[in-house]
């Protein structure tokens, strides 16, 4: 089936020069080999598309022939459209040819090699890795050995701080996010990313999206990484995946039991009770009332309450005298 390299690089039929490079720039970014070790084979044919797509696109002459006849008639060498009578031009990116076809003798299109058309556009070699472009020899067959490679680094992606409250950090989150990213020509682009937060995350999680940061002078794009910060809560502290809370006293619950309540980050009641003698900083622990653990679905951490016995600030001669014969 022949393809659409409009379809190939998104974009409309009659997309600027512009619009052109950029869909290149960035799906070429997203699915070079070396950024796609775990998924190369898929990784190398839509980056060769891509390349080719651009290759056509970008080229007046060429982008004229496809729009008349269509992959088919760019790379079969039939009749060409008016003003290129019985052939097809050349020039183009460096490796690209204009052979001789076997069949109806005129001059097809074979696509250049994707690395070089890569290289020319960056100008340089692959962002990602120093190492051969092993399956991507062109239509003659041109390697790109190691020593002429220039590669860069990947750039440092775009660090933001997410604070989230400790509810959304039990329960989990869905936020709609409203990214503002730079672009290398001065201006701004602004996006609406979702980004999941799931039960038990901890301070220093970090969510990172690709090609979303903001547009380098060579045309890479940043990562957009957030990194997750805890809002202080007013009764819970988290201590790893345990949660800590303070419970205040009175000398007569301390000494005579208690029940009380505590309203959990889910919003339940949770009985507190108490029937013998509460010593001042005196600890209870409830198992599985601390935070979600991720690792482990379904399993928690504790719930620790430290009791702070408040004594009071004086006694009367009635209290004093109750106090000694209810004590001796």
């Amino acid at each position: 089936m022949a393809k659409d390299y409009y379809q190939v690089l998104g974009v409309q039929k009659g997309a600027s020069e512009d619009e052109i490079k950029k869909a290149y720039r960035k799906l070429a970014l997203k699915w070079h080999p070396d950024r796609n070790t775990d998924q190369k084979e898929t990784a190398e044919k839509k980056f060769k598309e891509l390349s080719e797509a651009y290759e056509v696109l970008s080229d007046a002459k060429k982008k004229e022939l496809y729009d008349q006849f269509g992959e088919d008639g760019l790379k079969g060498g039939g009749e060409g459209p008016q003003g290129f009578p019985g052939g097809f031009p050349g020039g183009g990116f460096p490796g690209a040819t204009f052979s001789f076809s076997s069949g109806g003798g005129g001059r097809g299109f074979n696509p250049s090699n994707p690395q070089a058309i890569f290289e020319q556009f960056f100008g340089g070699g692959s962002p990602f890795s120093d190492g051969d472009f092993g399956g991507f020899g062109g239509a003659h067959g041109h390697g790109h050995s190691r020593s002429h490679r220039h590669a860069a680094s990947r750039p440092e992606p775009v660090s933001r701080t997410l604070p989230i409250s400790l509810e959304d950090l039990y329960s989990g989150v869905t936020k709609k996010l409203k990214i503002t990213s730079k672009t290398r020509s001065g201006g701004s682009s602004e996006k609406i990313i979702t980004l999941d937060v799931k039960p038990g995350w901890k301070s220093g999680t970090k969510i990172t999206y690709a090609n979303e940061g903001d547009e380098l002078p060579n045309g890479q794009y940043q990562g957009l990484e957030f990194v997750i910060s805890e809002k202080p809560h007013p009764v819970f502290k988290r201590v790893d995946n345990d949660l800590k809370m303070t419970m205040q006293l009175t000398l007569a619950e301390a000494l005579c039991g208690f029940q009380k309540e505590v309203t959990t980050l889910d919003n339940r009641k949770l009985k507190v009770t108490q029937q013998s003698i509460t010593k001042p900083n005196q600890q209870t622990r409830m198992p599985k009332e601390g935070m979600p653990i991720t690792k482990y679905p379904g399993s928690k951490g504790d719930l620790v309450i430290t009791f702070d016995v408040k004594f009071p600030t004086s006694l009367n001669s009635d209290q004093k005298e109750k106090i000694r014969a209810a004590l001796l």
